[in-house]
């Protein structure tokens, strides 16, 4: 019987351990993903999504899987923190929709996805279906992210500045015909007057935002408050000395991106290397 692990306060990210315990289980078993879905009766791409951290999957694959390794209650304990450190994510990420909502002016540096203020459609449904969302649910967070989009718009649009990693416009959509809609779209955001678009290029190196996604915000009252956000988790950060210190290295990236009227151009390079759609 594979040792069991104690769920502990030195655990790592809740959804990552659950993750890294399914592919240690299996890779200790001998078995492939194809194996295992055959024995119990899932398809095996369930199981590589939820290796993946792409999805947690249902309680009663996760009692399924506990049974099959002989772990009785361990994976499901893991599951129970992910699920409940999902919840939590979510009621952050409301709070910060909600400051949002009455910023003043935003500023936000990208990894390596597009700033939900300036996907489209089908942009924001291939990120969404990425992460595990599906069916009714998906398209309902699409046209929610839509909706944001009307912060940006009509005269009273605060102002916002993205820097976007040389690495998000250098991953494309599936689509061709997408990923050039969205490049246009950020190209034609970037013309109006509230919405500045740089772009950090690789050969900056390394810097102090390289871990995740980061949005400013200035508030009515003239406080700033910050938003990390990865992959799995977001976290709020209203602490004036720590927002101020995340705020020096926001600086310090802007001082190492193309200016925008160069950015632009960056982008217009990147637009003219996708491929245009085949003429019928």
């Amino acid at each position: 019987m594979p040792t069991r692990r104690a769920v502990t306060g030195r655990s790592r990210e809740p959804r990552a351990r659950f993750a890294e315990e399914l592919r240690s289980l299996r890779t200790r078993r001998g078995e492939s993903l194809r194996q295992l879905g055959e024995r119990l009766g899932w398809d095996w791409s369930l199981f590589g999504k939820m290796e993946k951290g792409e999805t947690l999957g249902g309680p009663e694959v996760v009692q399924a899987l506990d049974t099959h390794y002989g772990t009785p209650g361990l994976l499901l304990a893991l599951w129970e923190l992910a699920i409940n450190d999902q919840t939590q994510f979510r009621e952050r990420y409301r709070r910060y929709m909600a400051l949002e909502a009455q910023a003043t002016s935003l500023w936000h540096f990208a990894v390596s996805v597009l700033p939900g203020l300036l996907q489209t459609p089908g942009y924001a449904r291939e990120v969404l279906a990425a992460g595990g969302l599906k069916g009714d649910e998906l398209e309902q967070q699409v046209q929610a992210r839509m909706g944001r989009r009307a912060l940006l718009e009509g005269d009273d649009a605060p102002p916002f500045r993205t820097i976007l990693s040389e690495a998000v416009l250098r991953t494309p959509l599936r689509d061709a015909g997408e990923w050039r809609a969205q490049l246009e779209y950020v190209g034609e955001a970037a013309e109006r007057e509230n919405v500045v678009v740089q772009v950090l290029p690789f050969r900056a190196g390394f810097h102090g935002l390289m871990n995740a996604d980061m949005w400013y915000l200035r508030l009515p009252s003239g406080r700033t408050v910050a938003y990390t956000e990865s992959g799995y988790r977001g976290h709020l950060i209203e602490e004036t000395v720590a927002v101020e210190r995340l705020q020096f290295s926001f600086d310090a990236v802007r001082d190492l991106a193309l200016s925008p009227s160069e950015s632009r151009k960056f982008m217009l390079r990147v637009l003219e290397e996708v491929p245009c759609a085949p003429s019928t």
